[in-house]
């Protein structure tokens, strides 16, 4: 957050005036003739997001205008940490502690780049912390935004199932949390069946990264993640093109992880469990065939219809042990389904839930966290897409249609019915480039989920992080 934000002006700052499209002409009346004529002539037309820098006599920057909406309040500023000329700049203007929070954190979104790989491009301009602002929920959220980009943005060669696990050992040290892995044979000796099917073919051992904090007596929020680090489509082996982005295919571990940083760093009174199947879907010799039955931890069958719908079969397994523990919220995320994308398009999220009052709450905090979701049913005739004539469940939809409902279906088959569950079927990627927003690995649903977390589970009063029971 550093190199982003100022505590206070320096000499050189120049102030950013936000100013609403519908209220744009009345502010220009009371410009000087020179700002009204400069402004003209270079288009501004207070625009969400639009930048109209002010020239001094001299050649260089007096201010700066910028178009924002309500409707829009972070993203109307997700352009300008890229867009502006490197230096200092204060919003001139008093905007309230959620307008003010809502700016800081699209300015730090939009600032993010992912330079693993390449020489760093020109610093991002900074800003001067506005008056009113929540650092800790900017600093939160951008942190656990930027956890999952670079997670996702990764390529497999540099984040596979050993990486993953490094990831969450070191986010349970920043929170002190207890992270341990089960891996490989072990799998097997500790029944988690379906997870060790998926990924047995691959040189990097399948696992299971199963992270716990808070206090033990706490209400359970537990979060399941797919962590499929590269899928092919196994035997069914996907098409070059459908492969490209598989990479993205850990995108539900990403959030869990990104959602788990959001709670501890915000020491929510929680009881958190996250559990993560991390695994390559590859072809070797030992890879499972197509329509090869696989047992899961639950003791139910599953048929392997298409070894490309894999994510299911892994989840299959960290569900069952999510639900032993009767949480009192269980959350998943996975990059699940393309149907999920027909059905919505790449940014919005699907959402699906047994429980009406939770899908209600998430979808109030959507809109005012700016983190679109879109609830699907769970529309119960189409478990019969389901249905194997070998095993208890198939893995693969006979039907072409509703294959987002038929795939969340399967999962709801393995939460028990008495568990408040919400489910999304994410993209996990930009496809484009927008305000705050650059192509690649993205955070969806995220911070909406977190403010539903945040409002039901608030942190206790004077408890000391040192005090916690981890």
């Amino acid at each position: 957050m550093t190199p982003i934000f100022l505590k206070r002006p320096a000499r050189t700052t120049k102030a950013l005036i936000p100013v609403e499209q519908s209220a744009y002409a009345a502010w220009l009346e009371d410009q000087p003739a020179a700002v009204r004529n400069w402004l003209a002539n270079t288009g501004f037309a207070a625009r969400p997001g639009q930048i109209g820098a002010v020239a001094t006599g001299d050649g260089g920057i007096d201010f700066v205008v910028v178009g924002v909406t309500a409707s829009e309040a972070i993203w109307s500023y997700g352009g300008l940490a890229r867009g502006l000329a490197a230096g200092s700049y204060r919003i001139d203007a008093d905007l309230g502690p959620a307008a003010a929070t809502a700016a800081a954190t699209g300015w730090a979104l939009g600032a993010y780049r992912f330079d693993r790989y390449r020489t760093a491009e020109a610093p991002a301009a900074k800003l001067v912390w506005p008056k009113g602002v929540d650092r800790a929920a900017v600093e939160r959220t951008v942190a656990a935004t930027t956890l999952v980009r670079d997670l996702v943005n990764t390529p497999a060669s540099d984040m596979g199932p050993p990486e993953l696990a490094t990831a969450a050992r070191r986010l349970a040290r920043r929170h002190r949390a207890r992270c341990r892995v089960v891996s490989g044979g072990d799998l097997l000796r500790r029944n988690f069946p379906a997870i060790h099917a998926v990924g047995r073919a691959a040189s990097k051992a399948p696992r299971l990264i199963d992270l716990s904090w808070g206090r033990r007596d706490a209400p359970r929020v537990t979060i399941a993640g797919k962590g499929v680090c590269f899928d092919t489509g196994g035997l069914d082996i996907k098409s070059a093109a459908g492969m490209r982005l598989m990479k993205k295919d850990m995108g539900g571990a990403a959030h869990a992880l990104g959602l788990a940083h959001m709670i501890m760093a915000a020491d929510l009174d929680v009881r958190l469990r996250v559990l993560i199947p991390a695994v390559e879907n590859t072809i070797a010799g030992n890879a499972v065939y197509p329509l090869d039955v696989v047992r899961s931890r639950s003791g139910r069958t599953i048929e392997i219809g298409h070894t490309d719908a894999e994510g299911r079969v892994v989840l299959s397994d960290a569900l069952t042990e999510a639900c032993r523990e009767k949480p009192d919220l269980l959350i998943d995320f996975a990059t699940l389904t393309g149907a999920a994308r027909v059905a919505l398009g790449p940014e919005v999220a699907a959402m699906f839930s047994n429980d009406d009052d939770l899908a209600s709450a998430i979808g109030d905090h959507a809109v005012g966290a700016e983190d679109p979701v879109w609830r699907l049913p769970l529309w119960q005739p189409y478990g019969d897409y389901n249905k194997s004539d070998v095993a208890d469940i198939s893995n693969d939809s006979n039907s072409r249609f509703g294959g987002a409902i038929a795939a969340a279906l399967f999962l709801e088959s393995f939460v028990e019915s008495d568990i408040s569950w919400v489910h999304f079927d994410i993209m996990a990627w930009n496809v484009r480039d927008r305000a705050g927003r650059p192509k690649g690995g993205e955070a969806m649903a995220m911070r909406a989920m977190f403010g539903v977390v945040a409002e039901r589970y608030p942190p206790r009063r004077k408890r000391s992080r040192a005090g916690a029971d981890r």
